[in-house]
């Protein structure tokens, strides 16, 4: 049965890889992994159906009560040693100068709240290595836990553009990668069994500031759903696919895409006026 299941996932994910036009056996893939099961799994997929991937580690530097950016390092780099398998690895401290933490602190982005941030030097640096390094495609570990419960959140807001761009692949742009996710249709205990049963090391904890958070909870009341319907997540993410690629959903088409332009500071694509900087 374990087997069997091992050869399931690698060829369900190279079914939707296929199906969704992410990428092809001849470009170059870089993988970004946190330490967590998802995207050192997806790495291990890949490599096993031959891609060329390298994976990319961000370091943090939030540490909680569970030294968390120290931990998932170790186990990301353990995994790229075990396999032989190029890491790149980046601390944003030495990057920006200071943790996520305390840039959040003084940054007018969240409120103070580390979320906001580290998703924004996330986006940043995935697609600066990305872009300075050659890569054709940057590749991430979302599941469908993760899928469904941004598409909840952003139907219960109505936020267009962002459910206009949500989706198993968002094309690249000028100065900008493509991003996949060849994982969106894997509920996340199914990862969590493949990781299990190829025995991949991974950091089990959470983000010690996802406590609280709207993802979160969204999750929690998805599985109140799921419980109750059983495959009601895939649905739900499934037909808002098919509704957006039949051009159903019920938002304006023709919502204006910010003017992107070169940052003075970085030189990568971005909405944000030049007077507006990071970190204030």
């Amino acid at each position: 049965m374990q087997e069997h299941y091992l050869q399931w996932i690698p060829e369900q994910t190279a079914r939707f890889i296929k199906k969704y036009e992410m990428f092809t056996p001849n470009e170059k893939i870089l993988v970004a992994v946190s330490g967590g099961k998802d995207s050192l799994s997806l790495w291990d997929i890949l490599v096993r159906l031959g891609y060329q991937v390298d994976g990319l580690y961000l370091g943090l530097g939030i540490d909680g009560g569970i030294n968390y950016s120290h931990e998932s390092q170790r186990l990301a780099e353990k995994f790229a040693n075990e396999n032989n398998l190029k890491l790149h690895v980046v601390d944003i401290e030495k990057e920006y100068g200071h943790s996520i933490p305390v840039l959040s602190a003084s940054s007018h982005r969240g409120h103070g709240k580390p979320c906001a941030v580290c998703g924004l030097a996330k986006r940043h640096e995935m697609n600066r290595i990305a872009r300075d390094l050659g890569y054709d495609v940057l590749a991430t570990g979302h599941n469908l836990d993760d899928e469904a419960a941004v598409l909840f959140g952003n139907t219960l807001t109505w936020s267009g553009d962002y459910l206009l761009r949500q989706g198993p692949v968002l094309a690249g742009a000028e100065g900008l990668a493509r991003k996949v996710k060849p994982l969106c249709r894997f509920y996340e205990r199914e990862m969590t069994a493949y990781a299990i049963a190829r025995g991949i090391e991974y950091i089990y904890d959470e983000c010690p500031f996802a406590d609280g958070s709207q993802s979160i909870f969204y999750k929690e009341s998805l599985n109140l759903l799921e419980t109750a319907r059983p495959g009601a997540k895939l649905i739900f993410y499934l037909s808002f696919l098919e509704a957006k690629k039949g051009g159903n959903l019920f938002i304006e088409k023709n919502l204006g895409h910010a003017h992107l332009h070169p940052c003075p500071r970085c030189g990568q694509p971005t909405s944000t006026p030049d007077f507006v900087r990071f970190a204030e």
